[in-house]
């Protein structure tokens, strides 16, 4: 006789109880012992005797958040480790949560009951085309712990190591979560967390969309759209719409991929990435796991400082299988960049790539991909594969973690984050989502506007032209175009064109003119002797020559920049501070914007563009941040 075992709930506030349900092999009374094991560090927390078909846990106060593990013994031996149907598995969730961290890590039990008995007819989920496979599964039965691989275990195992306070829950605890994640600035998907529900998943994006962090240290996320029935212990997956009978009645809810018909939700609005590009090595084939390494794209980002990473680098041998992710991507300008034809959102950046068609001998050819993106108020971080927790001991793994966990796991403030390389830029501006330079070589540049680090595209000439402005709309006789001051202190325009272009002569500037907007229908220009000027677009004289009556607002406030965006004037000086003011026509004073500064002689130029602020200077990398720092959490 051996003990079956399971808990009556995948997670536990610590101070509360949990109850456990226990049974023997031959039918007979249960007897034995149990141990209470933090399973992040193997400490012992309790171990006692029980009797009879419960047991109750009493969870201490003082319990750490963490994946715990109760094994149950009658000192019978076991045949082997698996299947382990006398261990039970569950979380101690944070009596106050978010008090002691502001990062919680969630713990895959849907994807792990999913695979629960599988092969075993009528009982488990997988096969995924085996025709007597189950398309629902209790919780209520032994089993359901972590696969023999221990996906999760990894960073589980690492985040104790380091110290960092993070708090756990169940992915179920996420399916109505609203409330409890609130109280974090970063959610942790780690290892293989493959079954979502509509409401775990409604749950998630709005947490981002607020201002909440998600960081992805996982594979194959949010593949299958899953339902709880039963008060939450009965998960349903048919995998096939025309099984399902939710398909008549609520095709949003029909259990199938996310991406599929009639959900026609791809997961990757969310999470940036799908298996769908994504590869996988299966069986035999899991050993070529060992083999891969991503190849770096873009070691400028926040996400590889620290690394001393080259774009081209090999790192993270080891990290990628057995599933992974990815995005379309076009490589046409030798960077790759995601189309946003397949649900990835165009906003996403690429940081890294490993191309594995050649997995589809071990079960799925396609590539992996690790980037970020903002989703609403929030970033995500998606690093694309399942197995990254076992890379941990890679150097360059463990940087980027920390990095990661770092930067989107603090409090909310404006960061300034690199989106492209080093270049001799002296004049900048955004004008339809195009970004518009011209380098000390007197040259007209252009590049979009994204996160990506594209190259830089010669388009014209700018011989003399040290700023750069562009209008939000139309205002009299000023067309909405990218604007300059040339050399001789003269207002010009040209279209907001990609391709080479006249520059049309509009007015005279005042003398020494170094920073220039336009905004409220006016255009503002700064002096060398920091002074602010104004005149009305109406205002300007038919004759490009003639003088423009042009008034003085004031102070500039050591502005070395300027820039228009939403009806508001903002400026950065020397110093990299940044500064705004409304586009009022008098005496108004720039006031210090809130967030962190850019590194000082950064800031020579300033545009903005859909609600962030970007500078750079000749040398130095682009950089953005937004105006406003995120929404307070916790």
């Amino acid at each position: 006789m051996s003990v079956l075992a399971y808990a009556g709930a995948t997670s536990v506030a610590a101070g509360d109880r949990l109850r456990f349900h226990l049974a023997s092999t031959d039918g007979g009374p249960v007897r034995g012992e149990v141990t209470v094991i933090d399973a992040t560090t193997d400490h012992v927390l309790t171990r006692t005797r029980v009797s009879g078909e419960h047991w109750e846990l009493s969870v201490p106060p003082d319990w750490p958040s963490s994946l715990y593990r109760a094994v149950f013994d009658d000192g019978t031996p076991l045949a082997g480790d698996e299947p382990l149907d006398h261990e039970a598995w569950f979380v101690v969730r944070a009596a106050h949560p978010g008090t002691a961290a502001s990062i919680l890590v969630s713990v895959p039990f849907a994807t792990w009951q999913a695979y629960n008995r599988s092969g075993m007819p009528g009982r488990g989920l997988y096969y995924a085309e085996q025709p007597d496979r189950a398309a629902r599964v209790t919780f209520d039965r032994p089993g359901g712990g972590p696969p023999p691989e221990r996906w999760e275990e990894g960073l589980l195992r690492w985040l104790r190591a380091t110290g960092r306070p993070v708090e756990f829950c169940s992915g179920l605890d996420l399916h109505g979560g609203n409330e409890l994640l609130a109280r974090y600035r970063l959610l942790v998907i780690n290892g293989h967390d493959e079954y979502w529900s509509r409401e775990q998943r409604d749950t998630v994006e709005d947490f981002v969309r607020r201002g909440g962090n998600l960081a992805i240290f996982a594979g194959n996320t949010a593949w299958w759209q899953m339902r709880l029935e039963d008060d939450g212990r009965t998960m349903v997956c048919h995998r096939d719409a025309v099984a399902d009978p939710m398909a008549a009645i609520d095709p949003e809810r029909v259990t199938v991929e996310w991406s599929s018909a009639p959900v026609h939700r791809p997961e990757n609005t969310m999470t940036g990435l799908s298996f769908r590009r994504g590869a996988g090595a299966w069986g035999e084939g899991m050993k070529v796991i060992r083999e891969e390494a991503y190849i770096a794209r873009f070691t400028d980002h926040w996400v590889f400082a620290g690394t001393g990473l080259a774009d081209g680098d090999k790192f993270a041998q080891g990290a990628l299988g057995y599933e992974t992710d990815a995005a379309e991507l076009d490589w046409s300008t030798g960077v790759p960049r995601a189309t946003g034809r397949d649900g990835t959102p165009p906003s996403f950046v690429v940081l890294a790539t490993a191309d594995l068609r050649h997995w589809a001998r071990y079960g799925q050819g396609g590539d992996a991909v690790m980037g970020t993106f903002r989703l609403g108020a929030g970033t995500v971080f998606n690093a694309g594969t399942i197995n990254w927790g076992s890379a941990l001991a890679d150097p360059v793994v463990d940087r980027v973690t920390r990095n990661v966990l770092d930067r989107l796991g603090t409090a909310a403030q404006p960061q300034w984050e690199v989106i492209g390389p080093a270049a001799d830029i002296r004049a900048l501006t955004a004008c339809e989502d195009v970004l518009f330079a011209v380098d000390t070589e007197g040259a007209l540049i252009c590049r979009d506007t994204g996160g990506q680090n594209l190259p830089w595209r010669a388009i014209g000439a700018a011989p003399g032209v040290r700023a750069l402005a562009a209008a939000r709309e139309a205002a009299g006789p000023l067309p909405l175009e990218v604007y300059a001051v040339g050399g001789d202190d003269r207002l010009l325009r040209r279209p907001p064109v990609t391709r080479p272009a006249p520059w049309i002569p509009v007015a005279r500037l005042p003398e020494g003119t170094l920073a220039l907007a336009l905004c409220d229908g006016g255009v503002f220009a700064v002096d060398a002797a920091d002074t602010l000027h104004h005149v009305y677009a109406t205002e300007l004289p038919a004759d490009p020559d003639a003088p423009a009556p042009w008034r003085v607002l004031g102070p500039a406030g050591g502005a070395m920049a300027l820039a228009a965006m939403n009806g508001r004037l903002y400026a950065a000086d020397g110093a990299g501070r940044l500064h705004t003011r409304l586009p009022i026509v008098g005496p108004a004073a720039f006031v210090p914007l809130p967030g962190e500064s850019a590194p000082p002689d950064t800031c020579r130029t300033l545009t903005g563009h859909a609600g962030s602020l970007i500078v750079t200077a000749p040398g130095c990398r682009i950089r953005r941040r937004s105006a406003v720092p995120p929404p307070t959490r916790g």
